[in-house]
């Protein structure tokens, strides 16, 4: 079963509110999106491994306008676009790997991933994975990412992950990223577990 096959098993399989990493809403991530200070009308925002998440409802009430929802599984976002019904048109949509699509250069104002990148446990994953963010988020732009902590689970729907620190997760990034901040938040699944998990929130470097 390849990554596409294994994410559409997942989504086709069970309710988009109750796999492991529901909320109910993103308020983590739309803080530190919000910390920004970039206009909600103009700033474009891409999520990344967005699935039947609940950020673009919240990033379209807090009157963002140009967000684009990307994950590898079609099944995922299609339950978006029916959860958002006729506010579905608002939102750009994106299927692709993150590892191999080919996303526009220098467009994105604010790079959003909550809980991809703990999957990339290869090294030349995750350099594909930094490399897509150098290329499609403007100079100076913000980038905000969210993994398993130390403490969490070392596997994710029966995948190994990658655990950090918010220094390693920064160091992912080498040093063409100002880290501006950081939190650790205690996520509870709806079976009622708890799962540590690590933001890193950074800023573009205009040169590495």
């Amino acid at each position: 079963m390849n990554n596409a096959e294994h994410w559409e098993n997942v989504y086709r399989t069970k309710a988009t509110d109750q796999v492991s990493w529901f909320q109910e809403h993103a308020g983590r991530s739309l803080d530190m999106i919000r910390q920004t200070g970039l206009k909600p009308e103009e700033a474009a925002i891409i999520d990344v491994g967005a699935g039947a998440s609940v950020l673009v409802d919240d990033l379209l009430d807090a009157g963002y306008r140009h967000v684009t929802a990307l994950d590898i599984s079609i099944s995922a976002l299609a339950a978006s676009k029916v959860r958002l019904a006729n506010r579905a048109g608002q939102v750009n949509w994106l299927v692709g790997d993150i590892r191999n699509i080919e996303l526009p250069p220098a467009t994105y104002d604010i790079w959003h991933d909550r809980a991809v990148f703990h999957f990339l446990t290869q090294d030349e994953d995750r350099k594909r994975y930094v490399d897509q963010v150098w290329r499609s988020v403007r100079p100076g732009g913000y980038v905000v990412v969210a993994t398993f902590g130390p403490n969490g689970p070392l596997q994710c729907s029966n995948l190994d992950v990658r655990r950090y620190t918010p220094e390693s997760l920064h160091g992912e990034f080498d040093t063409g990223y100002e880290l501006i901040s950081h939190a650790t938040e205690l996520h509870t699944t709806p079976a009622g577990k708890t799962q540590e998990f690590v933001y890193c929130f950074c800023r573009r470097a205009y040169r590495r």
